[in-house]
């Protein structure tokens, strides 16, 4: 069985920059496993500094309007990756999955974290590169030209065991959405 894991939509990270584009297309593949019938998992990341935009009681903690209503299961998380320390793994066996895609955010951190250890775990990872975003940029880690989604996706796709598709090769692959899309 497939699973959809939906990494940190939450109000702070969605409202810090433009995702429509991402939110788009997160949504389409929300969608698509609704329509299939297959389980849809948020994970939320919680911080426990006050400070923290993120902040375990903040309203930036919530999950963000434009896709909470999806939310058929959410786990919350301290860490970069949805599966330490939290019910993820005993989720996933009780509904018997044993590939996961994931969307989401930010890219660079929770989403290749949680890909990488769902690999490390057994799972088969499918990584949805263009259904991820990052509030980060080239100015962030001082390196002119970085485009932080492509970055993650090639090093991923290199690695030979994460599938890393862009939205479109998706809908091809796994050709449930076709039909909308036409």
């Amino acid at each position: 069985m497939q699973a959809l894991l939906v990494i940190d939509v939450q109000n702070a990270i969605v409202e810090a920059g433009e995702f429509s584009s991402e939110l788009a297309r997160m949504e389409k593949v929300i969608q698509d496993f609704k329509a299939s019938g297959q389980p849809v998992i948020f994970i939320r990341h919680l911080d426990q500094v006050e400070e923290s935009p993120l902040y375990k009681d903040s309203e930036g903690s919530h999950l963000h309007p434009s896709l909470k209503d999806y939310a058929e299961h959410v786990v919350e998380k301290t860490t970069q990756s949805s599966f330490f320390k939290t019910n993820l793994p005993q989720l996933l066996e009780e509904l018997g999955v044993d590939h996961v895609f994931i969307v989401g955010f930010s890219t660079e951190f929770c989403c290749m974290f949680t890909a990488i250890s769902a690999f490390d775990r057994g799972y088969k990872v499918t990584f949805i590169e263009d259904a991820t975003g990052t509030t980060n940029n080239e100015d962030t880690y001082e390196m002119k030209g970085l485009d932080i989604r492509d970055f993650v996706g090639t090093v991923l796709h290199w690695s030979e065991v994460i599938e890393v598709l862009d939205f479109e090769e998706y809908v091809e692959e796994y050709n449930s959405l076709q039909k909308t899309l036409n």
